[in-house]
């Protein structure tokens, strides 16, 4: 080394420390905003994303964390993700319910949580926990070893959260490693490998199948959310004139105002959704699991004859049997199988087709005009012209208050099955609910992701008051940042849905699980962190409302008060239908 070469140590002052690499490598692969709670174990990352200009968003509870990593995702072109940042112990337990959510959905997260030191590790050190505790929450859980391995696992962590199937990757990097300077390698790019391409004989034999078949139906999960497939669901769809229903994580794959949108398979589906399937003689399933919330622990009737897509060949055959296993990507399969109709409907139904599908559609809106209709007693919930809002109604006025290219984050809870089959989704981009892991305290929260991800749409979070309660402390976050989204809450002042499981299965009194003797005031709540709010009681009102806290320039809330003896969805919808 010559004298007036400056040695490796001199230098190493003016390197990065590994927080600031990792920060670039995120930076450098499109991961720019993250979401979480700082700490002192964190400090290093913190600095390290300020001094970048990324968006740190500071939540007020890590259960709503990753979340709102998802509502980011979710509502974002293919492979956009964002990150989280959490303290170890504590933090990464409370983040682990948001985790399971985004592995049960498919959804790409990097989760960044700062370990215990390597020198304290099994010593009990503050917030220890041994780091396989999170092995089954996420897809893939990995603890950096060495300091010098900090920027290869995340960039590793990236491209896996990406891969098909997607899914949240947990990055546990200790303590001590971050505020260090220990020069970091360079990693050689890697791309996700691309999903399965479908076996050309397989589409061959599901087009025959679809193209003979009387009286096909497509049933499209979130996969085809996933795979970006909705173009090519519709081609699929439309050439063979095949009514399109979805699942909870489908909904909203083929825009429900399309002809062929026949609703989404979930608690609340109708009878007259769950005839459409047992009556079709070919079902394309497709980007679903099948998995027992959708299907109703497999007691839905499928088609005759069963064409299952999936990436996981351990789906095909579980819950169903099928005629057709083809382990494959959706957007793959969809396209390829389109490409067989050169242009040309395959059948000669005319629009069967679309009569079938708008049957299921009337019989249901004669289901929720009969509800709304409703003020006598019986199971139609409580009596008098004076009655409370039922779900369908607050819901039809805030679809037609909100844009219809609006972003809507549905809370889990008894009014998301009404959300689910009444409130129609614009498109795969604009509504966001959770799937089989049905977790509540989600809606605000995934909002917040949400607006991030697409500043210049409308953002609505609908709610209940118990899953609002669950993640109320967003409501601050919500303030103390700025971000504009209308919150409209559904009160009932009970746990509804579990109320009246417990009066009609189990003889407990109606409302056993209800606080109306302490109702909750979300308008005080809400004004007390800062967000302007307004309470509605009457139909006439709700729309007024909603676009008042649209036009709000910042965040606002609506409260609307609901029955809390309305029939459940899975109650109402499935039942015989009230015309007999």
């Amino acid at each position: 080394m010559d004298a007036d070469e400056p040695s490796p140590a001199a230098d190493r002052d003016d390197s990065p420390t590994v927080a600031e690499a990792v920060v670039d490598a995120m930076l450098d692969r499109g991961v720019d905003t993250v979401f979480g709670i700082p700490g002192k174990q964190t400090l290093p990352l913190n600095r390290a994303l300020a001094d970048r200009d990324a968006r740190f968003v500071v939540a007020r509870h890590e259960t709503a964390v990753p979340h709102q990593a998802w509502g980011y995702a979710e509502t974002s072109e293919p492979g956009a993700m964002a990150a989280t940042c959490v303290v170890p112990g504590p933090g990464d337990t409370n983040a682990m319910n948001g985790l399971k959510n985004a592995l049960n959905d498919c959804v790409p997260l990097l989760h960044l949580a700062v370990e215990t030191e390597r020198s304290v590790r099994g010593g009990d050190g503050i917030h220890e926990t041994p780091p396989e505790t999170y092995d089954t929450v996420v897809k893939e859980n990995v603890l950096v070893d060495s300091p010098a391995g900090a920027v290869p696992a995340v960039v590793e962590a990236i491209r896996t959260a990406r891969e098909h199937p997607q899914g949240p990757v947990r990055v546990g990097i200790p303590k001590d490693f971050l505020a260090g300077r220990t020069p970091q390698p360079a990693v050689g790019e890697r791309e996700p490998s691309p999903p399965p391409t479908p076996p050309a004989a397989a589409v061959r034999e599901a087009a025959d199948l679809l193209g003979d078949a009387a009286a096909p139906v497509v049933l499209a999960g979130g996969g085809v959310r996933r795979a970006a497939a909705s173009d090519a669901l519709r081609s699929v769809a439309e050439g063979f004139d095949a009514p399109v229903v979805t699942t909870y994580k489908g909904k909203g794959t083929l825009p429900e105002t399309h002809p062929l949108s026949a609703g989404v398979l979930c608690g609340g589906a109708s009878a007259e959704l769950r005839s459409l399937l047992a009556d079709a003689d070919v079902g394309l399933v497709v980007g679903s699991d099948l998995d027992a919330v959708a299907t109703a622990s497999w007691s839905v009737s499928m088609p005759e004859t069963l064409i299952h897509v999936t990436l996981d060949g351990d789906d095909v055959g579980f819950g169903y049997d099928a005629d057709l296993g083809v382990v494959a990507d959706a957007d793959r399969f969809l396209r390829a199988l389109a490409d067989r109709l050169d242009g040309e409907r395959t059948g000669t139904r005319g629009d069967d087709g679309v009569d079938r599908a708008e049957s299921v559609r009337a019989a249901d809106r004669e289901r929720f005009a009969a509800l709304s209709e409703s003020t006598g007693d019986g199971p139609g919930g409580a009596s008098g012209d004076d009655r409370p809002l039922r779900s369908v109604e607050v819901l039809s006025a805030v679809r037609d208050a909100a844009p219809e290219d609006a972003v809507v984050a549905a809370d889990a809870g008894g009014f998301r099955l009404w959300t689910l089959v009444s409130f129609p989704a614009a498109g795969p981009q604009s509504y966001v609910n959770p799937g089989s892991w049905a977790t509540m305290g989600t809606g605000l929260p995934s909002a917040l992701g949400a607006k991030l991800a697409n500043p210049d749409r409308d953002v609505v979070a609908l709610t209940g008051d118990g899953g609002l309660m669950m993640c109320v402390h967003e409501l601050h976050t919500l303030a103390s940042e700025g971000i504009d989204i209308t919150v409209v809450a559904l009160n009932n002042d009970d746990y509804a849905i579990i109320s009246e499981e417990a009066s009609r299965s189990y003889d407990f009194p109606d409302q056993s699980y209800g606080w109306a003797e302490t109702g909750l005031d979300l308008v005080a709540v809400a004004s007390g962190m800062g967000l302007p709010a307004e309470r509605v009681r009457d139909r006439d009102a709700v729309g007024d409302a909603v676009e008042r806290a649209r036009d709000r320039d910042g965040p606002a809330l609506v409260e609307v008060v609901t029955d809390p003896a309305e029939p459940q969805a899975s109650e109402w919808m499935t039942g015989p239908h009230p015309s007999e």
